[in-house]
């Protein structure tokens, strides 16, 4: 029999949760609920002075086609990064649960890209596809290729999304190696006994058993396309070329920050965390009926 710990003090409990509670209030119920505040008023960049509006500020934003281009160009970032690192990490997680040679330091180069800061992934990838100094921008524009994300859209847009599943390939590869590990081998030599190739076994046994780390992975990345991409957007293409790479949180930034519509960059964060928190409930709302726990 497990024997359980039990707090003689009553208090010590709440001391302990104490700390991890402070952090929860001051850096995020306490910024939520200013920006909710703030998106009901006007106020001038100092902040001396405000007006109520009411909802004057999300009409303006949801009327404002810039706005709508942003809410286009995220879903489809945001699309196309979990995507791509998703299926990436699955399949070198498959090729590193097997037993070859170096496999060890195979899995420790994989790891190594997410201990690099968004901003610093964003010059390495600079420094590769850049038209003047990157190499392999360089080598595309002398086999012809009109390479120059600076000034066309739709290759800033396709730079952003490599460098943004590159960055988040590795978590996902630390997960899912775990997940193909946790999977007892008898099951999967069962399967091979009965007949199924590798292909069948890995959809019919192996992936149904990774649902849980599958729909853990899917909920994270989505996240992390909607907020934790924005140092890699800022450092490598700043919202350009003429807005082809403006996320939502970005586009939040740039008005807040830059332009000091505070009343409307609150706004947009508002409908920000709308759109995540929407996007969550669906996901568990019908996503998790076929995760088999």
């Amino acid at each position: 029999m497990q024997r359980r710990v039990i707090f003689n003090n009553k208090i010590l409990p709440y001391g302990l949760l104490a700390p991890q509670l402070c952090i929860t209030l001051i850096f995020f119920f306490w910024p939520a609920f200013q920006a909710v505040y703030q998106s009901v008023f006007i106020q001038d960049p100092f902040g001396l002075r405000t007006q109520f509006v009411w909802f004057e500020n999300f009409k303006v934003i949801l009327s404002d086609p810039y706005y709508l281009g942003s809410v286009r160009v995220t879903f489809i970032f945001a699309f196309a990064v979990t995507s791509i690192a998703m299926s990436t990490a699955l399949w070198l997680a498959f090729m590193a649960d097997k037993h070859v040679r170096g496999a060890g330091v195979y899995k420790t180069l994989l790891i190594w890209p997410y201990a690099v800061a968004p901003a610093v992934a964003a010059v390495l990838w600079l420094f590769i596809f850049h038209p003047s100094i990157g190499l392999l921008g360089r080598a595309l524009r002398e086999m012809g290729i009109l390479w120059d994300y600076k000034l066309n859209g739709a290759q800033a847009l396709l730079l952003v999304i490599l460098a943004a599943s590159w960055k988040q390939i590795s978590y996902n590869f630390l997960f899912f190696l775990a997940g193909l590990q946790s999977i007892p081998k008898s099951v999967i030599e069962a399967a091979s006994i009965d007949g199924a190739n590798s292909r069948k076994r890995f959809w019919t046994i192996v992936f149904p058993l990774l649902s849980p780390t599958t729909f853990f992975l899917l909920m994270v990345n989505m996240v992390y396309s909607f907020f934790d991409t924005f140092g890699i957007i800022h450092a490598l293409t700043g919202g350009g070329p003429g807005k082809a790479t403006e996320t939502l949180i970005y586009k939040v930034y740039s008005d807040g920050i830059i332009h000091l519509d505070l009343g409307g960059s609150s706004a947009q964060s508002v409908i920000l965390m709308m759109i995540v928190i929407g996007l969550t409930a669906i996901q568990f709302r019908y996503v998790e009926k076929k995760v088999h726990y």
